[in-house]
Formats: C-alpha cells, sequence, structure tokens
C-alpha cells in the first residue's frame, strides 16, 4: 500500500511553467511556412535564401532548444 510520502518527490511540488516550450513553436513555424522564404534573394556567399535559411536555422535550433533546456532545468 502507498502512503501519501512515498509519492515522488515530483508529484507533491507545485508544476512547473511550462511556457519556454512554446518557443519550441518559433522554428517549427519558421521552417514549416515555406511562402516566407521560398525566394532566391538576397545571396549570402552565392547561396540563394532559401538554402541559407534553412542552413541558418539548424544552429539556431540548437540554441533555442538550449535556452529551454536552461528555463526549465
Amino acid at each position: 500500500m502507498e502512503t501519501e510520502t512515498s509519492k515522488p518527490a515530483q508529484a507533491s511540488q507545485p508544476s512547473r511553467r511550462r511556457w519556454p516550450r512554446l518557443l519550441l513553436l518559433i522554428p517549427f513555424i519558421a521552417v514549416l511556412w515555406v511562402p516566407l522564404y521560398n525566394r532566391t534573394e538576397p545571396t549570402l556567399l552565392s547561396i540563394p535564401f532559401f538554402y541559407w535559411y534553412q542552413l541558418a536555422w539548424i544552429p539556431l535550433c540548437s540554441l533555442l532548444i538550449y535556452c529551454v533546456y536552461r528555463l526549465e532545468g
């Protein structure tokens, strides 16, 4: 039989704020909304905007995921 004191500590703590997870919607929307970046200009080192925009989101996503991790931690 489980008593009130044997429950995990997490269940007794008030729920943490989960708003940082909403930040993860930014790259999701920015990359999946193709009309936003479906063009060739401006170029960066002769790379069309369509490609460098997508590649730029790789480190940005990593940074954003790290920030969400630290905010929830």
